[in-house]
């Protein structure tokens, strides 16, 4: 590995934030003239203490474009496709809104090439757009179960694979390394087999904080994880004048007391900065300390409240999630739970990250959610991302449900933000903070998004 190559650690130092002169070659889009710029600084080694960040950031430099790859012409062709009327002025209100993500690339602004489908989500701002509306009736069905059981359950098998690129060269003496998640040991999963794998699978331990099967061959492009498990739903009603915790079932793990990392900062994403002390001061003003369901309430209040949700780039890219989401009061699922989890942890409240797929009948795909722990009711669940997208529905019950609870359509592999892999990867991976679809290590470089495919498929539920 060469000087100027990040590893995941040096995304920790992110918000040591680079020198001015860089910053505002950044922020202006000449991304080539702030690279250059970086390299010089690392050869010269005259500010080491900003090595890390600096690796990061030229890491961050050379994949932004690879994201924010459709131009402003390409960006109205595309619109203009579906919508003939849509025009300049169009798009520039969308982005003045908050409604499109956008970076500058060479000076020119750019745009992420799903963002088509983020403004399908609002289709009071795009008339001119097909915005299909979802078909909740299953998902509301299994929500009226917990509510009358006390729980859901469910047996899922699940395939997984992961491939190199057409464009990847991978000869048969080429060293390949491949990780992809499995379900981990948790509160709501048991019973997990192995069903079938890519010969020469090691597994991770059952309560790895990012679970993984592992490969470490030669020549390989492909991989594949068949699995199976057992998930519970607990159903508490946290709205309730005296809610209860959910009933126990023995054959799941109790999750670990609360530590002190659940309430800590963690560069630097969780961070306690003081436009995020500030909010916190003000939606827990009224609510004292020692009443942690009503700090968590208010924090998911705010988030789910007040948060939209629009397709992010590629983690490696985000800016400290929690600040800015807090800002800019957009996100993606992710998104949501850094910001919650932040701001329960302002309050008093331990939380913690939980994430791998959402595996319901017609669809399965990544994404994230948070715990808190309330003293009496034990360690609770909050999908912000879903409470957002119930608030954009205007289904209040279905908001209040995902703080307390979460469906039985999930598989968890992931119980922390920016743990190591088993084993550990030194080559910086696609997403040096989460793993929901796997990584890949040709010879000595860390494959992007760009660079692979994955698939995930529901093989059964019953």
């Amino acid at each position: 590995m060469n000087e100027f190559e990040a590893t995941n650690d040096d995304f920790r130092h992110l918000d040591d934030g680079l020198p001015p002169e860089i910053q505002r070659l950044k922020d202006a889009g000449q991304l080539k003239r702030a690279i250059r710029l970086i390299e010089g600084e690392l050869r010269a080694g005259t500010r080491p203490e900003l090595a890390s960040c600096l690796r990061a950031e030229r890491a961050r430099m050379l994949r932004t474009p690879l994201d924010f790859c459709v131009t402003r012409e390409a960006a109205l062709e595309q619109v203009r496709a579906e919508w003939p009327d849509f025009s300049e002025d169009d798009l520039d209100r969308l982005v003045d809104t908050r409604r499109i993500d956008w970076r500058l690339v060479g000076g020119e602004q750019r745009f992420l090439d799903n963002f088509v489908d983020s403004l399908r989500k609002y289709p009071e701002d795009v008339p001119g757009l097909a915005c299909p509306v979802q078909d909740r009736a299953e998902q509301l069905a299994v929500l009226d179960e917990m509510r009358e059981k006390g729980f859901a359950e469910r047996r899922i098998r699940i395939r997984a694979s992961i491939a190199a690129g057409e464009g990847v060269d991978v000869a048969p003496d080429t060293p390949v390394r491949c990780w992809l998640p499995l379900p981990a040991k948790c509160p709501q999963v048991c019973d997990i087999q192995l069903r079938d794998a890519t010969p020469g699978v090691q597994v991770a331990p059952a309560d790895a904080p990012q679970r993984t099967a592992y490969w470490e061959t030669c020549g390989e492009r492909e991989f594949y994880v068949d699995y199976e498990y057992t998930i519970r739903a607990p159903y508490v009603d946290l709205w309730c004048e005296a809610p209860a915790p959910a009933e126990k079932d023995a054959r799941f793990a109790s999750a670990p007391a609360p530590e002190v990392a659940d309430v800590a900062e963690q560069r630097p994403h969780v961070t306690f900065t003081p436009y995020l002390r500030e909010l916190a001061d003000r939606l827990f003003a009224t609510i004292p300390a020692d009443d942690a369901l009503g700090r968590a309430r208010a924090a998911y209040d705010y988030v789910t409240n007040n948060v939209d949700y629009r397709f992010q780039p590629e983690y490696l890219l985000l800016d400290p999630i929690a600040d800015s989401c807090a800002k800019s009061l957009r996100g993606d699922c992710g998104v949501f739970a850094v910001t919650f989890i932040t701001l329960c942890r302002l309050g008093g409240v331990p939380a913690r990250w939980q994430s791998g797929l959402y595996a319901a009948p017609d669809y399965v795909g990544p994404h994230d959610w948070a715990m808190f722990y309330v003293e009496g009711l034990g360690w609770l669940w909050a999908d912000c991302s879903f409470g957002s997208s119930a608030r954009r529905d205007g289904d209040e019950a279905r908001r209040r449900f995902y703080f307390g609870n979460l469906g039985p359509w999930r598989m968890v592999a992931n119980s922390q933000f920016m743990a190591p892999l088993t084993p550990a990867c030194d080559t910086l991976r696609a997403d040096p903070y989460d793993n929901q679809v796997g990584e890949l290590i040709v010879g000595d470089r860390g494959l992007t998004f760009h660079d692979f495919t994955w698939q995930t498929t529901l093989v059964s539920m019953s």
